[in-house]
């Protein structure tokens, strides 16, 4: 489906900060807890913790509480989205900073382990 142009726009938007967009193509590949967001993209919990927000209240992003972590994913409800998301990720070596990122995925436990010890 293709959105309005006032969904459109509202999405470039989005779209047009580097660690949202840095968020949404590793959930690209899976879902993922804000400490492993956290870790994979070296920043803080409450600038990730935003940025998720945003991307939830826009309806591209659902959220699941598992245990003490909740858990991002993305929706299925824009096509135009995942598209784009899509043809991004054919092309990572073009984008350094999300190749990057896609490496330090393997590296996710790593992360959720910090964030655990940091729970307790």
């Amino acid at each position: 489906m293709i959105p309005s142009l006032q969904g459109l726009t509202g999405l470039y938007k989005l779209l047009s900060d580097e660690t949202r967009l840095r968020i949404l193509m590793l959930l690209t590949a899976e879902p993922l807890c804000v400490c492993e967001l956290c870790g994979i993209l070296d920043q803080p919990q409450p600038k990730v913790s935003k940025n998720l927000s945003k991307l939830r209240d826009m309806g591209i992003v659902v959220d699941e509480r598992r245990e003490k972590f909740v858990f991002y994913r993305l929706t299925e409800q824009s096509s135009y989205l995942n598209q784009l998301l899509k043809d991004l990720s054919a092309n990572l070596p073009n984008y350094p900073r999300l190749l990057n990122d896609r490496e330090r995925l393997a590296d996710k436990d790593k992360y959720l382990t910090l964030c655990t010890i940091n729970l307790e």
